[in-house]
């Protein structure tokens, strides 16, 4: 649902309104954890470890609280937003809700394109249809995991943050590209489970040095000769940075993108065909 209409990307704003907009929205966004949910369930192998732990504690007459049973018994419900394109005037965005590793839910919106990409503006181009289909929803997010930029962005409302905002939802950015920021250290052929500080420079509007979110290494190849670019993490709204980096490390065990994502874009393939 959405609880922030007045900050929803409209593309008909010039240019000078967008990022007064972007720089309101970064304003309202929360670049820390704020969410109800426990964070450690979101990973089915972490769930299995919780119960595993449990299960020995309640070996030695130890039983789980209430608070560890409800997170058992309730995993967070975490959804992979990606997008397609029909054609030059229309997207489809795509979503895939998951909870304790499993699709629980599918859904796409189909809408017109207004106008054209824009680095920095980007949810000003594909928000409007993203938020559609998040409304096609029957199951309410816990968090929501977007192909692209949160607090990593030249005015820290990147498309994550924006949405997130909008809808008041905590939410993380997953880039495969470095829109803006500087790396505290080199990011070529990081170990798989590495991550590395992306902080605020001349180029981002936030004092240079501040912690912006992680270039986070979710896979590597085992050879010299070939390896795999990190992913760009980070805050979206009501995620911390490092909570960021933890889900997404979490969720991409055996591929580079983190699961919902992975899914979400092979869906927007595989509803594009159905409607071209």
């Amino acid at each position: 649902m959405t609880t922030r209409p007045d900050l929803a990307p409209e593309p008909g704003l010039s240019r000078d309104e967008m990022e007064a907009l972007q720089r309101e929205i970064a304003t309202a966004a929360v670049f820390e954890d704020d969410f109800a949910f426990d964070d450690e369930a979101i990973a089915p192998s972490r769930r299995d470890d919780q119960q595993s732990t449990l299960s020995d504690s309640s070996a030695a007459a130890a039983s789980p609280d209430d608070d560890d049973r409800h997170a058992l018994e309730n995993p967070p419900i975490v959804a992979g937003v990606d997008q397609s394109f029909i054609d030059d005037d229309r997207a489809l965005s795509a979503v895939v809700a998951m909870q304790a590793g499993e699709v629980i839910e599918r859904v796409h919106a189909v809408t017109p394109l207004e106008i054209p990409y824009v680095p920095g503006l980007l949810a000003f181009r594909e928000g409007g249809p993203i938020l559609a289909a998040l409304e096609e929803l029957s199951v309410d997010p816990d968090l929501l995991l977007f192909d692209g930029s949160g607090r990593i962005h030249f005015r820290q409302a990147g498309i994550a943050t924006h949405v997130g905002v909008v809808r008041d939802v905590p939410s993380v950015g997953v880039a495969k590209s470095l829109l803006c920021g500087e790396p505290a250290d080199s990011t070529e052929n990081l170990p798989a489970g590495t991550r590395v500080p992306i902080e605020a420079n001349s180029r981002v509007d936030a004092p240079d040095g501040t912690l912006l979110g992680y270039a986070v290494q979710t896979r590597q190849y085992d050879s010299p000769d070939r390896y795999i670019n990190p992913l760009y993490v980070s805050p979206g709204h009501r995620v911390g940075p490092e909570t960021a980096a933890d889900v997404v490390q979490a969720l991409s065990s055996q591929y580079k993108l983190p699961e919902p994502v992975r899914l979400a874009d092979s869906y927007a393939d595989e509803a594009k065909s159905l409607v071209e």
